[in-house]
């Protein structure tokens, strides 16, 4: 499995393109882009790699995360990924009416080439905010960051919901390298350790 880590918007999203060594075939997680330059910064590493894109894939609604969603669906016609309880968000998208979007559920697999990721939902941040979970990696969304969590005080989050996900993904595997929405790249171990909304410094 190949990562690329783009940050992009006003509030620096980590848009992430996740491939396949042995095919090309890929997925473009959480699109967040403000601006031209930064489609087309992406569109050149694509083209350099020799990508073949599979599907565009959202960790949750929010506009950070999706607002590149209609270029990219245009530019490779393939659909949206999105857990079912967020669909409702991409409505404002002028998406490709022509091309189904896929509403994600729990333990749904999310494949390309011989790669593959599990749906991990984390309801907090959002009632569809999920985790994206490999052999060895997860990309977080909003849910996990480095020492912290993402918000649960807008209209749609749930501090009840978080602290429910957050028990779920204490569960996983120490080894999981952690791609989150934004910022750093962390350590699930570091994480059980130093994170105070896992280790239980912090009270909900």
């Amino acid at each position: 499995m190949i990562i690329e880590t783009f940050p992009v918007g006003m509030l620096q999203t980590n848009c992430y393109l996740v491939s396949c060594q042995y095919t090309k075939k890929a997925i473009i997680i959480d699109p967040g882009i403000n601006y031209q330059s930064e489609v087309q910064h992406i569109q050149k590493y694509i083209e350099q790699a020799q990508l073949k894109i599979q599907s565009i894939v959202n960790t949750h609604g929010h506009a950070d995360h999706v607002q590149g969603d209609e270029v990219f669906q245009e530019k490779f016609s393939v659909p949206i990924l999105i857990h079912k309880l967020d669909a409702y968000f991409l409505e404002s998208l002028r998406t490709n009416k022509n091309q189904s979007n896929l509403l994600l559920e729990d333990g749904a697999q999310v494949i390309f080439g011989k790669e593959n990721l599990r749906v991990f939902h984390t309801p907090g941040h959002t009632p569809g905010s999920i985790c994206l979970i490999g052999e060895t990696v997860m990309f977080s969304g909003d849910t996990l960051f480095a020492c912290s969590i993402g918000r649960t005080d807008f209209a749609e989050g749930s501090p009840n919901d978080m602290k429910l996900s957050l028990e779920k993904l204490k569960s996983l595997p120490d080894n999981l390298l952690v791609y989150p929405g934004h910022g750093e790249t962390t350590l699930m171990e570091q994480e059980k350790k130093s994170n105070p909304f896992l280790t239980g410094r912090f009270r909900f």
